[in-house]
C-alpha cells in the first residue's frame, strides 16, 4: 500500500512499524536515556521506540519534548522515521532539529504496528510483516 503525505523533514527511512492510536508527549512520556515509553498507561507503555519507525496521530505535552527527540537522536535511540496524522509544533522541531525522516496527513489507521515502512520524502510505503518493500 502507498499513501503521499505531507514532508516535515524531508529524508528516507525503512523499518518495522510501531504504531499508537494515542497521541505520544516526549518529555515524560518517553525515557530519553533508553528510548521506552514510559507514559503510565499509554497503549505503548514500555515498548522501544528505537530504530523504528514510530506512527501516531499526533504529540502532545511540553515543548521541552522535541529536545527529547534531539536527545534520543545523540543516544542512537532514536525513531528511524516518525508518521503522523497531523504533525504539530513539538514532533515538528523535534524531527527537524534531530534530522528524523517525518511525514504527516497520513492515515495512521492503515498501518499496524509489526508491518515494514519505508518513508521516502512523502511517499510512505506499508507492507505486511515478511513482505518485502
Amino acid at each position: 500500500m502507498k499513501m503521499h503525505g505531507r514532508v516535515i523533514r524531508q529524508g528516507q527511512a525503512e523499518g518495522e512499524a510501531l504504531v499508537s492510536q494515542q497521541p505520544i508527549g516526549f518529555f515524560g512520556g518517553v525515557d530519553a536515556e533508553t528510548g521506552l515509553i514510559v507514559e503510565s498507561g499509554h497503549e505503548l507503555e514500555g515498548e522501544s521506540i528505537s530504530g523504528r519507525i514510530l506512527v501516531f496521530p499526533r504529540g502532545k505535552g511540553s515543548t521541552v519534548g522535541s529536545y527529547t527527540l534531539y536527545r534520543l537522536r545523540r543516544k542512537g535511540l532514536a525513531p528511524a522515521g516518525i508518521i503522523n496524522a497531523q504533525s504539530e509544533a513539538i514532533v515538528a522541531v523535534g524531527a527537524i532539529i534531530a534530522d528524523i525522516p517525518t511525514v504527516d496527513c497520513i492515515d495512521v489507521g492503515q498501518i499496524s504496528t509489526g508491518d515494514m515502512v519505508s518513508i521516502q520524502g512523502a511517499l510512505v510505503e506499508v507492507c505486511q510483516p515478511g513482505a518485502s518493500l
